[in-house]
């Protein structure tokens, strides 16, 4: 109605001014026009809507916010995995580049609509990341590692540890980080960063930090950027390895990959994961195929980190050496190195990704590593040993019936145990100098199952490293991995969760807010007991988690 009055008003004035009016017929028109603007303001209130004294004639406002349609934009590796895909947090909002559109001159630009917490400055589109998480573990035994879990390392229960008990609450879980998205021309570029407070000072972590004040340190977790133009996508920075598993395509978004849904800081024993500063390249030849390449950091490794089983070195290199000065001269990770192995080339990473339909995500990647030490025992010129190996993953992720997931990750390696959550050495030096590469497998298989609020899950993990052993220098004593140092080497380590995730609150506007309930059984079985010890060490686990997620922010990483 509003639009008809208006309309008449714009078919009378010209006929009334042509006709030369008088001013009697001048203060009619006035009065006319007055009448006029007073329907529209009682039609406006009635409705609802904001009366607009500057409004012009045939410029009437719609009872709605007209929102642009979505542009047809192929970009999966940008688009966030809501969270019935199984990913822990809120379901992804209207983010990023579902808001981009084109001018009338081409150029890329975006909407005036944005998500809850979503603001542009200049032409960039920033989306705060990130949780408040609160934690609370308790174990059978005291491996003493904090809310993570080193699963190589669990004590027996013949030892000190294993006869206490272990109960904590923790914050340091939680996270914070933005996502930056941004155009120009046809090139996407995104860039994201992620930190929490995990960070460790000293040995144990944080030392003596926690007695009263509890100042965790701030650490990087994710820090990159990503273009993409077409089919063709490059990313370079810190970013999950490409050999982590994926539930979607090649995507780096942290939604689109599959860490499982446990609170455990340190994820699901055989897992394969990692996030290393490195570059990457994938092409898209269609919306249900990735192939990828990259080159992330290397690191020669040899064991005793994150609780993996370390291999016993030669007598010549195991303490300082007269000629050298040291044990070999930082040039391998023994699990206290800090980012100082001296390695040959970055790994070398491909993966190929088939999503032939939203139920079905089917990956296969494998890793390439070279490893090269000078062997300190002559001088001064040392000789070198280089030694290549690698590993690979078959992985399967697809929905069996509505809500209900089954997933399947498996890896085998000659000299990639670092992957593995570093349980595993990727190599053994003999007494010569010489490299050997050990070998190992693991897997993580179980379900997702989301019928309403509340995600179930259960997934079952094992990590096996079969022997690789040799004689030192004197022909006697035994060197390298297996049944060497008693209770240390592990032949398998195995776990099995069960655990929960619920809705207690969740609003694109406010956010979300989610109880989260785990249980653990972890063992582990070394290749050799020492005398009167069990044959294995084991620890049940509980862990209950509070976690707030930012509204309008995609699923985030744990």
């Amino acid at each position: 109605m509003i639009k008809s009055l208006a309309s008449m008003l714009v078919f009378a004035l010209p006929m009334m001014v042509a006709q030369s009016p008088t001013s009697s017929e001048i203060e009619q028109l006035k009065q006319m026009l007055a009448d006029q603007q007073r329907q529209i303001d009682e039609l406006r209130h009635l409705l609802g809507m904001p009366r607009n004294a500057h409004q012009g004639i045939g410029e009437v406002a719609g009872t709605t916010t007209i929102l642009p349609p979505a542009p047809a934009v192929s970009a999966p590796a940008f688009t966030p995995t809501p969270a019935a895909s199984g990913q822990q947090g809120s379901d992804a909002t209207t983010c990023c580049f579902d808001l981009l559109k084109k001018g009338k001159d081409g150029q890329i630009a975006w909407s005036d609509t944005t998500g809850p917490l979503q603001f542009k400055i200049g032409d960039a589109l920033v989306t705060p990341v990130g949780f408040m998480d609160m934690t609370s573990v308790t174990r059978s035994t005291s491996p003493g590692t904090g809310i993570g879990t080193n699963f190589g390392s669990i004590p027996y229960g013949n030892t000190q540890a294993g006869s206490l008990t272990e109960s904590r609450l923790s914050m340091q879980n939680s996270r914070i980080g933005m996502r930056i998205d941004t155009a120009f021309h046809d090139f996407k570029i995104q860039g994201y960063w992620e930190s929490d407070f995990l960070g460790q000072i000293g040995s144990p972590p944080n030392g003596a930090l926690a007695v009263s004040s509890n100042p965790y340190v701030f650490r990087i977790r994710l820090f990159w950027v990503d273009v993409k133009k077409g089919k063709n996508e490059f990313l370079a920075g810190q970013a999950w390895s490409m050999m982590t598993p994926n539930r979607s395509g090649i995507s780096p978004i942290p939604g689109d990959i599959f860490f499982g849904q446990t609170i455990d800081i340190n994820y699901q024993l055989g897992l394969i994961w990692g996030r290393i500063p490195g570059f990457r390249y994938v092409y898209h030849p269609s919306e249900k195929v990735a192939f990828g390449l990259a080159l992330e950091n290397s690191e020669p490794y040899v064991g005793g980190g994150n609780g993996g089983s370390g291999a016993v070195l030669p007598a010549a290199i195991s303490t300082a050496n007269a000629v050298s000065g040291a044990v070999l001269g930082g040039q391998i990770n023994n699990g206290s190195s800090t980012i100082s192995a001296a390695a040959l080339h970055p790994d070398i990473i491909a993966k190929l990704a088939f999503d032939p339909s939203k139920k079905v995500h089917f990956e296969i990647a494998g890793v390439e590593i070279t490893n090269k030490i000078a062997y300190p025992v002559t001088g001064p010129a040392f000789p070198t040993n280089t030694k290549a190996g690698g590993g690979g993953s078959v992985n399967l992720n697809v929905e069996l019936a509505p809500n209900f997931r089954f997933l399947t990750n498996n890896f085998y390696s000659a000299g990639a145990g670092r992957y593995i959550f570093g349980q595993a050495p990727d190599f053994i030096i003999r007494s010569n100098g010489s490299l050997s590469l050990v070998h190992s497998a693991s897997t993580v298989t179980g379900f997702e199952f989301k019928p309403k609020k509340t995600l179930f899950y259960t997934y079952y993990g094992v990590v096996y490293i079969p022997k690789n052993m040799a004689l030192d220098a004197n022909g006697t004593t035994k060197i390298g991995y297996g049944s060497i140092a008693s209770d240390g080497q592990n032949r398998a380590i195995q776990e099995i969760t069960f655990g929960t995730n619920t809705d207690l609150l969740k609003d694109a506007k406010w956010g979300a807010l989610n109880l989260m309930f785990q249980y653990s059984y972890v063992q582990r079985n070394p290749w050799l007991a020492a005398t009167g010890a069990p044959s294995n060490a084991h620890a049940s686990m509980g862990f209950i988690n509070l976690r707030y997620t930012l509204p309008g922010a995609p699923p985030p990483a744990k």
